[in-house]
């Protein structure tokens, strides 16, 4: 389980009950000694986190198929799948013990909404050491000659579409072919997760190829960590991987030195040629890789890449391309982890647009009304002073000329109000944010 402590050991300790579970020997009771195994690897689990803490809340997702005879008994419990395409018929064997196939069941999202809830990675059920319900799903069903049986984890599932695992489990000629190509398929549409894919076909017993148990994955990576104990499953099971990779060369130092000189040329040959195709795939695969944009976040900024947002190991699979003034903390939750988790392109211009996209998610284009421009105080306007009486004589009024504002001596009128002073010019308002600060170029409004 992705992003829990020690999600490796229960992992670990899940394939060290299963594996020797592989044989003939359950006859009607495969079911129930499957069922009886994933109980073990449970209690195991909570033994393991009392006896180191550190691990606490580690789990696993399970989904196994036991064949005994001619029928299958299949164990489930968590957001991993089984798929079964039986002639023209592809069906998805396993129901995801997720909240948004809860939301599904209830009738309050469609599938399609689901594929893009921010909340689809929440697991209700799962195997660990985690407050969560672990019933397991289980049944039986007949193992039909031709049926090809797909067992995969989210990481192939949430990026590959239903009808294109159809495709390819119809059109690949081996499983071999098909799992190998579900998986080119994940790693193209952008994969982020840990992906597990086994695909396996059921034939006439007469013809079927011989087969050893195999522990691999994070199971058989976690055989390096101290954290397994010596004697518990994972021991038991990766011991029982190490006998039977041994031949009988290896007990016999004389073979080694009795074998043909040519053959050991041959063996010779074969190596470098294989080491060669492997070489040009890997340059071509990585010149492959450049090719391609996808959006994430640098430092606390959303920025393109070229390349692919997951690494191979210690090789780093991307670099930065161009860096956007874009903070992520302006960005809305859901979209700020889609930027933390790489949003594929395809191609340099797509990734542009997704930034445009992203601008105008961003609190950047949040604009405030700009403060109106203030109003200019009209002018005043002199009022005009009331005539002045002249002095009184011998019972005679003499009108003597007043200056009077407006009003001339001779009686006339004359416009001399002076005009109201012009108002200052005042600049147009810039919009701005919420933050303050002028809106960026892309931003509406």
């Amino acid at each position: 389980m992705g992003g829990h402590a020690g999600g490796d050991v229960a992992s670990s300790i899940a394939i060290g009950e299963l594996a020797p579970l592989d044989g003939e020997a359950h006859g009607s009771d495969a079911l129930e000694h499957l069922e009886q195994a994933i109980h073990r690897a449970h209690k195991r689990m909570h033994q393991r986190v009392d006896e180191d803490p550190e691990l606490s809340g580690m789990g696993t997702t399970i989904t196994a198929l036991l064949r005994s005879g001619d029928r299958l008994a299949l164990a489930h419990i968590g957001d991993s799948r089984a798929y079964v395409l039986s002639g023209d018929k592809f069906t998805q064997v396993t129901r995801d013990h997720t909240f948004v196939q809860w939301l599904i069941d209830q009738g309050r999202i469609t599938p399609e909404e689901a594929d893009v809830h921010p909340q689809r990675s929440v697991v209700m059920r799962v195997l660990g050491d985690v407050d969560a319900d672990d019933e397991i799903d289980s049944s039986v069903r007949e193992a039909k000659v031709g049926d090809r049986w797909l067992l995969c984890s989210d990481g192939l599932s949430g990026f590959v579409s239903d009808e294109t695992l159809e495709r390819t489990l119809s059109d690949a000629e081996t499983p071999d072919d098909c799992a190998d190509q579900l998986i080119q398929l994940a790693l193209r549409a952008g994969g982020q997760d840990n992906i597990t894919c086994i695909v396996a076909d059921v034939v006439d017993a007469s013809s079927a190829p011989g087969t050893t148990p195999q522990v691999v994955g994070a199971a058989a990576a976690n055989r390096k960590r101290t954290s397994v104990a010596e004697g518990s499953p994972a021991a038991k099971a990766a011991a029982l991987e190490r006998a039977a990779d041994q031949s009988p060369d290896d007990e016999d130092d004389d073979t080694h030195d009795e074998r043909p000189r040519s053959r050991t040329l041959g063996a010779t040959v074969a190596g470098i040629g294989i080491l060669a195709v492997l070489v040009a795939a890997a340059l071509f695969g990585y010149r492959w890789s450049q090719q391609q944009f996808f959006v994430g976040a640098d430092a606390q900024d959303v920025a393109i890449y070229r390349g692919l947002s997951q690494d191979v190991g210690p090789v780093k699979l991307s670099r930065l391309y161009e860096k956007q003034d874009i903070p992520l903390d302006t960005l809305p939750s859901v979209w700020r982890d889609r930027v933390s988790s790489g949003i594929p392109a395809d191609d340099l211009g797509h990734a542009r647009q997704i930034v445009n996209t992203l601008l105008q998610r961003s609190t950047l284009c949040e604009a405030v009304e700009p403060t109106p421009a203030p109003t200019a105080a009209p002018t005043a306007t002199p009022t005009p002073a009331p005539p002045t009486p002249a002095p009184t004589g011998a019972g005679t009024a003499a009108a003597a000329p007043t200056a009077t504002p407006g009003v001339s001596p001779s009686g006339s009128a004359a416009a001399t109000t002076p005009a109201p002073a012009p108002s200052a010019p005042f600049p147009t308002p810039i919009p701005t944010n919420s933050r303050g600060q002028v809106l960026p170029a892309g931003c509406s409004g």
